[in-house]
């Protein structure tokens, strides 16, 4: 096969993965956009803001004081907020641990008095706490997966270009390419 016809061949095959890399990083950007949005809002309808008082934040959390909650990020550390808060209602006890004692205790009614709660009350406290822990914590899930489309797609378009830059000169050196005869089979002398 002469040398012109490879790189015809080659720069073909490398415009085919050009365009495939450009789809597949479109797709990508598209797909990080759509999970980043629907995330931001999502959360920005909730209205939900660390308070704006460093203070009364958690230690580690106090960076995050007055930021609203809209993104993965800020979803992510509330989840860590509302933990602290739900281990704190429930002495340190998980949901299965009070829910049990709530049965124990003969499945008692919501307490009159809010200042001292019983099963119920904290059963209650540890299922809203960790229920919205876990919706906070999908949303930084998804927003997570859409930071890494976007990575990709930057990535993927990156091999578009270089992907591109070869089949370029691959088109160039076949229109420079010399005809190269066919190799011959030596001859073949009778002694």
């Amino acid at each position: 096969m002469r040398r012109k016809k490879i790189d015809l061949i080659l720069s073909s095959f490398g415009v085919v993965l050009t365009v495939f890399f450009v789809v597949a990083g479109s797709l990508l950007l598209v797909g990080a956009n759509f999970a980043r949005s629907t995330v931001t809002d999502q959360l920005a309808s909730q209205n939900i803001a660390f308070d704006a008082d460093a203070s009364k934040l958690p230690a580690d959390l106090a960076s995050w004081a007055g930021t609203p909650v809209t993104d993965g990020p800020s979803a992510k550390a509330y989840s860590d907020m509302i933990a602290e808060h739900v281990l704190a209602a429930t002495g340190g006890k998980s949901y299965s641990e009070v829910s049990g004692q709530w049965f124990a205790d003969g499945k008692p009614g919501p307490s009159a008095d809010q200042n001292n709660p019983n099963s119920y009350d904290i059963r209650m406290t540890a299922f809203m706490g960790n229920s919205l822990r876990g919706l906070l914590l999908n949303a930084y899930a998804f927003w997570t997966i859409g930071t890494i489309a976007l990575i990709a797609a930057w990535v993927v378009f990156a091999l578009a270009l270089v992907s591109l830059v070869f089949t370029v000169l691959g088109f160039r050196h076949a229109s420079h390419a010399d005809e190269i005869p066919p190799a011959r089979a030596p001859e073949l002398q009778n002694a």
